[in-house]
């Protein structure tokens, strides 16, 4: 598939992506000690819905679009809390907009990561594909508390760790153009746990055939983290090994009682993000808890 971010901005997954992204970042701000967010497969940071690849698709009306604006039913009061910060970082970017009205940008995960850093934590992004990575650096000319790099995204893995933080997260979002993406993941996965045993990994996967799901989760419990939890979101049955199912993100060594937040929100975003005229669905599981929690 080809998922080049351009294409596919605040879609369902990126919904899924983003709010979870988000709460972790505001989890790591509970500590007064500075971290790092690593976003391996960074994409140009923000997008355009009113014009452009993101227009032409139509995907984020899917996606954000019925979590913000005319046409976005209201978020249960109880559920607020775990969406605002996502939903924040995604109003900032439309803030000359009037109340309701339709957004017209949306951010990538650099965006959002650099809306939530407090002063001092740091980014680190990085974009291969050329035209993206120029746009990235613009996005970010003068940040100083922002790096662009532009190389293979599994070399920057191996070369930014451990961060001098000794805190933050990794953001593993590769766009799924060639075979075997879910075996490089594994196997990038197991040289960062020698660098960078403690971090917390989101490592985000399509869901099209369940089957080499199964084989990457079994895959991924052997390299030995501690904590491994799943978070998926079907939009329609997982029966159309042609389309885009779902999604979901492995988390590893996830914030404490991050749990507790997903298992609150994903029942709400798979039946609010379901493919029209069908259910939703959700999964969270823990593949790896050696607490017993």
């Amino acid at each position: 598939m080809n998922y080049r971010h351009v294409y596919h901005a605040g879609n369902f997954a990126d919904v899924l992506k983003h709010s979870i992204l988000a709460l972790v970042i505001e989890r790591l701000k509970r500590k007064d000690t500075a971290f790092r967010v690593i976003d391996t497969h960074a994409g140009i940071g923000l997008y355009a819905l009113n014009h452009g690849p993101a227009e032409r698709t139509g995907e984020w009306r899917d996606g954000i679009g019925r979590l913000i604006g005319v046409e976005a039913d209201p978020i249960p009061s109880r559920l607020e809390p775990l969406l605002q910060p996502y939903l924040d970082a995604v109003r900032a970017e439309n803030a000359s907009l009037a109340d309701g009205a339709t957004i017209t940008r949306y951010p990538g995960s650099p965006a959002i990561a650099r809306y939530l850093m407090r002063r001092g934590d740091m980014l680190v992004v990085n974009e291969l594909h050329p035209d993206d990575h120029r746009q990235l650096e613009t996005f970010f000319d003068k940040d100083g508390q922002v790096k662009v790099l532009g190389v293979d995204g599994w070399h920057a893995l191996k070369s930014l760790l451990p961060p001098k933080e000794r805190r933050g997260v990794v953001l593993v979002d590769p766009p799924f153009e060639e075979p075997g993406e879910l075996r490089r993941i594994t196997d990038g996965l197991a040289e960062a746990r020698q660098r960078f045993a403690t971090g917390t990994y989101l490592l985000w996967y399509p869901i099209k055939d369940l089957k080499p799901i199964a084989t990457f989760h079994r895959t991924i419990t052997e390299v030995g983290f501690g904590k491994v939890l799943v978070a998926e979101v079907l939009i329609r049955p997982a029966r159309h090994p042609e389309k885009l199912n779902g999604c979901g993100l492995v988390i590893i060594n996830p914030p404490w009682q991050l749990d507790q937040d997903l298992d609150a929100l994903l029942p709400f975003l798979a039946k609010r993000l379901a493919a029209t005229g069908l259910e939703g669905e959700h999964r969270l599981q823990w593949l790896v808890n050696k607490d017993g929690l």
